[in-house]
């Protein structure tokens, strides 16, 4: 049989809660399914935090890397800053994993009352794909002047062809399993005439390699 070793990060707030639910879940589905999971839960997060300076053990990341996967809840707390959480767990794993794709499916399930009312199951069955290593994540910038009326802080966006294209080909290739074959990019180009005007261009010259996707 199968056998899957899983790091579960339940983290914070709502992960708390739906961590413990998800497991019940996979627990589940190894059985019908045929394989097991070895699940070994790591108490990281703001909590964490608050009681030993940081967000996760120094070797956090290189203890990760001995999993098959990791389930992760949720990561930020009042108490804790944001730009703390973020640049000591989330952004830590994202660029040593390569973890490129932020993935987002939607779906209105059967049985679930919804605001928007009149739709069904069928209506709403989308997957937000977002690039999650580059453009903000990049962490390029600084501050100066800090606790003066001066003070200034500067935070560069970074996109390179490379990692628009990767995630637009990504993209499509979702796009192409899915029923209507449709997909959609957001920018903001009329403000962000640079950067975003380039993901324009890569994503027009891309969606020529998949003319069975409604663009």
């Amino acid at each position: 049989m199968t056998s899957y070793r899983i790091a579960v990060i339940a983290g914070d707030g709502i992960g708390k809660e739906t961590i413990p639910a998800a497991t019940e879940v996979l627990a589940l589905a190894a059985e019908q399914g045929g394989f097991r999971c070895e699940l070994t839960e790591l108490p990281w997060g703001c909590d964490y935090y608050l009681q030993a300076g940081r967000m996760m053990d120094p070797d956090g990341v290189d203890r990760l890397l001995t999993f098959d996967a990791i389930y992760l809840g949720a990561i930020g707390d009042p108490r804790v800053a944001d730009h703390i959480s973020a640049q000591e767990l989330i952004l830590p794993l994202r660029r040593r994993l390569g973890q490129y794709v932020n993935l987002r499916p939607m779906k209105l399930m059967p049985g679930i009352s919804s605001p928007l009312a009149g739709r069904s199951a069928a209506d709403i069955d989308m997957i937000c794909v977002r690039e999650n290593s580059e453009g903000e994540y990049c962490g390029l910038g600084g501050r100066l002047h800090n606790g003066t009326p001066q003070e200034l802080a500067e935070q560069t966006a970074v996109f390179t062809r490379h990692g628009i294209e990767r995630i637009a080909r990504y993209a499509f290739k979702v796009a192409q399993t899915r029923p209507r074959k449709m997909l959609a990019s957001a920018t903001k180009s009329n403000a962000l005439q640079h950067s975003m005007v380039l993901w324009d261009t890569v994503v027009d010259e891309v969606r020529k390699d998949y003319p069975g996707v409604s663009f």
